[in-house]
């Protein structure tokens, strides 16, 4: 009887999991979800794509620069992943003279495949479940504030210890452990990693192909974007990882991706690896309301002023928009996923889905006689309450006065400050020379300064437009009184008057270093005074938050015991670690008359074509490549070219360059997107209406070929027909 219930107060949460569903444990497969994958069209054995015991497609899955996905596609390391992950390198290789953002980059041969400083690859060689290692240990060691089962620096130490008692080598060259919290705590898994940081760029198409649409395509459906770039893995001549040297050679991989040809059609089975980062689908209809009104608020607003200023001067500036165009796509990015997410939020009425979901799990704590469920409950929704004022707080000052303001990220000067107070000429001297090399790297990194100075004032005043005066960061008052309110006369000052606005002012500073300078220096003020409001929401948000790690772990586990009872497989909220999901490849009906197919070609791209607009330039020779119909082996049957196909597996940011697999587990499309109408998968997600967006293989392939001529790069793959 209880099991009926069970049943009947999941299915009316609306949040019943189909087989679909889902960002699995790939340690869960073989007990959770091997039959579902049958079921749904897989044509091989669970233990192909995962094998604890063995070599299988999980070898050739890394997690790329630590925030997405590449797989290895050739037997010397050859990595895809998408442009987008790849922008970054991109830029760094960029100039005015050599400028691979818009005319794309191509090695052909080794000695051109370029060195990407900063830039790593990570194998995860072992996942292993250790809860009840990690629970025994947290019986025994002391913890006086109750907060070592989700600390990363005792979970840190207890992954030594584990290790170290298992005789897992952590002298390893490249070696990394990662022991993470699952389910609020309710489950530890220790993930043993090999980091590889001689990375080099090997190919990327012109951004008119690997960005095309931009800003007005990103998270839309169709697309017809070529979203990919190509790396190397370098290694020591023994395979072991090893900083750049010219003496190293490309990583002989365990295990490489056999790319397929055939393509795909309505209905088939496809799966996806990666490492998606985060969601948050235990959250509560609060944190749901809180999440919408804050940092989406924020990011959609905020964002959105500052994005105009960058693009009006990337746009009169080819050196301007290299240097800020990492950072323009990283912000729009989740700019607009912000205003999708909320907008789809209330189209799908997720709050009242979210309401459901929590009264089916507190007539479960009631019928089985448990309160700690309503307990959890009533503290979670208590901290929403209190935290949500300094929440939106602190999201005005990351948003706009952090992450924004490039200027602001002047030296410290405290030692100097220090060194002058003591009047200690050894101690001066050494603060100055450290001074002046960090002002060196400083001026560096804001070549700029005509544009940070526009950008700093429509942050300022975006912030001071959204933040009531009587809360806002003390320099405010200070703009208040001797600025007469006017903050873009303040933003002048620190240009004009501060040692860091420009290097004819240090450089007269730093030959004469006065206390008093730096005790009022516009910027140096600025600066303070922003870490000062940043400290003081943080500190309201802990002491809000001092109870909702052990509340939320709770309510997850409640969750997860209710799915169990009713027979439901479960899977935890993404945290940046190796996951699967799989489905379909599905058309999907946005709205009432409205379908969308399931793969676009080469044709809609020249449909969408705007000399005028540079989200939609194409370039002459891909345009010469379609009038010619010159596809060679990679065209489908009725002789065009195929681009992108949408999936409806469980995907979100950190699958970007997952490889999307067929049913006989070989490579057909990498993934880089999520359509407009599935945004809110990040908190529920919607099987109807939520999809993938993938890079037909055979499109990357043919760049590669025809376009980019490349050849050598196909003849390296594994290619079947």
């Amino acid at each position: 009887m209880k099991k009926i219930l069970l049943t009947a107060l999941l299915a009316s949460s609306a949040l019943l999991s189909r087989a679909d569903e889902g960002m699995w444990m790939l340690t869960d497969l073989q007990k959770q979800n091997q039959v579902a994958m049958q079921e749904l069209g897989l044509l091989i054995p669970v233990n192909q794509i995962y094998d604890p015991q063995g070599i299988a497609l999980k070898d050739a899955v890394v997690h790329f620069g630590g925030g997405c996905t590449g797989e290895v596609i050739s037997a010397e390391g050859l990595v895809l992943t998408n442009h987008h992950c790849g922008y970054g390198a991109i830029q760094q290789h960029s100039s005015v003279e050599h400028d691979y953002l818009t005319h794309g980059f191509w090695a052909m041969n080794r000695n051109e495949e370029l060195p990407c400083k900063g830039l790593t690859v990570t194998y995860i060689d072992r996942i292993l479940d250790v809860t009840d290692y990690v629970k025994q240990q947290l019986k025994t060691d002391k913890d006086p504030k109750g907060t070592n089962y989700l600390s990363p620096k005792y979970l840190d130490g207890v992954a030594e210890r584990f290790a170290k008692a298992e005789n897992i080598d952590l002298e390893a060259p490249g070696r990394k452990l990662e022991l993470k919290a699952f389910y609020g705590g309710n489950r530890y898994y220790l993930f043993v990693k090999t980091v590889y940081s001689d990375i080099r760029m090997v190919g990327a198409p012109p951004s008119s192909i690997g960005k095309f649409g931009a800003d007005t395509d990103n998270w839309m459906w169709p697309r017809h974007t070529g979203d990919f770039s190509l790396f190397r893995i370098y290694a020591a001549p023994d395979g072991t990882p090893a900083e750049y040297s010219e003496q190293n050679v490309p990583l002989k991989v365990r295990k490489h991706l056999t790319i397929s040809l055939a393509g795909y059609k309505e209905g088939d089975f496809t799966f996806v690896m990666g490492f998606p980062g985060r969601n948050w689908r235990y959250m509560i209809a609060d944190e749901v309301e809180e999440r919408m009104q804050t940092t989406n608020f924020m990011r959609h607003h905020v964002r959105d002023a500052r994005q105009q200023v960058l693009m009006e001067q990337m746009l009169k500036d080819d050196a301007v928009r290299i240097h800020y165009a990492s950072k323009y796509a990283s912000s729009a990015n989740y700019w607009k996923n912000a205003i999708g997410m909320n907008e789809g939020l209330l189209r799908l009425k997720v709050l009242e889905t979210k309401r459901a979901q929590q009264e089916a799990l507190l007539k479960h704590g009631q019928a089985i006689g448990d309160t700690t469920y309503a307990q959890a409950f009533s503290q979670i929704q208590q901290i929403v309450r209190q935290r949500k004022p300094a929440l939106y707080h602190q999201q005005a000052i990351q948003e706009a006065l952090i992450t924004a303001l490039d200027f602001m990220r002047i030296p410290n000067t405290a030692r100097l400050a220090s060194a002058l107070k003591s009047k200690d000429k050894t101690a001066i001297r050494e603060a100055t020379e450290e001074l002046r090399k960090d002002a060196e790297k400083y001026f560096q990194s804001v070549p700029f300064p005509q544009v940070e100075r526009l950008v700093g004032k429509k942050m300022l005043a975006t912030y001071m437009n959204y933040i009531p005066a009587d809360q806002q960061i003390g320099i405010c008052q200070v703009i208040g009184k001797r600025f007469k309110g006017n903050s873009d006369a303040f933003i002048d000052a620190c240009f004009e008057h501060s040692i860091f606005g420009n290097r004819e002012n240090f450089d007269k500073f730093i030959r004469k270093p006065s206390l008093y300078k730096l005790s009022t220096d516009w910027m140096i003020l600025f600066k303070h005074s922003i870490t000062d409001g940043l400290l003081h929401t943080t500190l309201a948000m802990m002491e809000a938050n001092k109870n909702y790690n052990a509340a939320h772990k709770v309510w997850v586990k409640g969750m997860m015991e209710m799915k169990q009872a009713a027979g439901t497989p479960i899977y935890p909220d993404a945290n940046s670690t190796l996951r699967l999901t799989y489905g379909k490849v599905r058309s999907y009906e946005p709205a009432d008359g409205v379908e969308y197919k399931y793969y676009t070609t080469l044709k809609g791209a020249m449909e969408k074509e705007d000399p005028n607009n540079w989200e939609f330039v194409i370039p002459e020779k891909l345009k010469e490549l379609y009038r010619t119909k010159n596809y060679g082996r990679y065209a489908l049957p009725d002789g065009d070219m195929p681009t992108c196909f949408i999936v409806d597996t469980d995907n979100t940011g950190g699958n970007s360059g997952s490889p999307v697999f067929n049913a006989k587990g070989q490579l057909i499309g990498t993934g880089f997107d999520r359509n407009y109408e599935g945004l809110t998968g990040d908190i529920a997600f919607r099987p109807s209406s939520q999809r993938a967006v993938c890079v037909d293989i055979r499109y990357i392939l043919f760049i590669i070929e025809k376009y980019a001529g490349a050849n050598h790069l196909i003849e390296e793959m594994t290619i079947e027909n």
